[in-house]
């Protein structure tokens, strides 16, 4: 049987409510800024939704893009294409066969703007109105077909669904396709657009989303006692893959190993997770088996932790069954504490946070903790940085989703 391929990362692109690149971005986390922001718009007032405020992209994708090609994007593909121009080039543009270079660029609820524009368009103004672009521009495939056009990739453009774990799930495919021996290169990664009235409303019927509205910038509070939801958020993160045979040949500068994945589902309920936190292990352990190490060597995890009340603590317990006392020494950052949770986009944007952290040996901090959860059983990583030690170490990404989807990634030091 022929060795696993090694796969590294290469490239790191991102806009997000933190900044429009991944350097402003990964700075703003480690100072504990936030994204959050109260909405300038009336929809609360007109369609009487109770949340006044989101984590909305801090760089406006009109700021970067010409606008022709914008009118024929989503705002979801238009976060992706800036995403994955800073991550292409960030890797030095590699040069690559088309046919040995792919695209995982996934979404969560794909051109929710479109779609619901169109709608208003047909019903307001009729069939004739219609733009002619409406179906490319919505379907949940347009940011990774853009990406794949943007850059010649024939080795497949591929788009995974699995809600709030997309865009780590399409950066666990992209590895499979260079170990499966597809592709050489492969950029991955997730976005998401849906600062709009009707997500917005319908996150806040579920009664997922925080109230915080005279706060904003400390709604999002992953294990405090008062954390009362999450906030929703945009943005897309992209990395660039390759096989480490390719990366060394052009003498790519390495940021780290994406050394393992693991998939797995609850098939519990359609929202909640399993209580037991059975499939949350699994994919952890399976991420952890694959990439040939140990709970002792896990030093950092970046939780999904979006500032539920059973969710947070369903993940940290699974944290602690799945490494039992090695996870004392594990330094837990809840990342979304600063973002917002930018849903088919927070695995991928929480990826490239996992590698900067191994890659600088800086766990990012998690803010707006005044009063921890007592249940909390992993150490957490509050208000300030924490270094990681120095050799080889390993961290954990976690990315949960509705319908019971479980991702985890293994990302060791180059």
């Amino acid at each position: 049987m022929s060795a696993v391929r090694e796969v590294v990362v290469t490239g790191l692109g991102a806009t997000t409510p933190l900044g429009g690149d991944v350097p402003t971005t990964w700075a703003a986390a480690l100072a504990g800024e936030s994204g959050a922001r109260t909405l300038d718009n009336d929809w609360s007032e007109r369609y009487e939704i109770p949340v006044t405020f989101a984590a909305t992209i801090k760089v406006k994708p009109e700021e970067v893009l010409a606008r022709p090609e914008m009118k024929r994007m989503d705002p979801s593909t238009q976060y992706a294409i800036v995403a994955a121009r800073e991550a292409w080039a960030d890797a030095g543009s590699p040069d690559v066969d088309g046919d040995r270079l792919g695209t995982v660029v996934s979404s969560g609820i794909g051109g929710i703007w479109t779609t619901l524009d169109g709608w208003d368009t047909l019903r307001e103004r009729g069939t004739r109105r219609m733009l002619p672009m409406t179906v490319p521009m919505l379907m949940p495939n347009s940011p990774t077909a853009y990406v794949s056009l943007e850059l010649g990739a024939r080795a497949g453009a591929h788009a995974l669904v699995s809600a709030c774990a997309s865009g780590a799930e399409a950066i666990g495919y992209g590895v499979d396709m260079i170990r499966a021996g597809r592709a050489d290169v492969v950029v991955a990664g997730g976005t998401e657009a849906t600062i709009h009235p009707m997500p917005i409303a319908a996150f806040a019927a579920s009664r997922t989303l925080s109230l915080r509205n005279d706060d904003p910038q400390g709604a999002s509070r992953p294990y405090d006692v008062d954390r009362d939801g999450f906030v929703i958020g945009e943005g897309a993160g992209v990395v660039v893959l390759e096989s480490a045979e390719h990366a060394a040949a052009r003498g790519a500068r390495v940021y780290a190993r994406l050394a393992g994945v693991g998939l797995s589902s609850d098939a519990y309920h359609i929202t909640s997770p399993d209580p037991e936190g059975r499939g949350q292990v699994a994919a952890m352990r399976r991420a952890l088996e694959e990439a040939g190490v140990t709970g002792r060597d896990v030093v950092h995890v970046n939780a999904h932790a979006t500032s539920t009340k059973v969710g947070d603590l369903t993940e940290t317990r699974s944290i602690r069954t799945l490494l039992g006392g090695d996870a004392d020494h594990v330094q837990l950052s809840a990342t979304k504490s600063m973002t917002g949770h930018l849903l088919g986009g927070a695995g991928a944007l929480e990826s490239i946070f996992t590698i900067k952290a191994v890659a600088e040996r800086l766990a990012p901090p998690t803010i707006n903790v005044a009063n921890p959860d007592p249940e909390l059983q992993v150490p957490l990583v509050r208000d300030t940085p924490s270094a990681l030690p120095a050799g080889d170490v390993v961290a954990l990404n976690n990315s949960f989703g509705f319908g019971g989807h479980n991702v985890a990634l293994a990302v060791t030091s180059a």
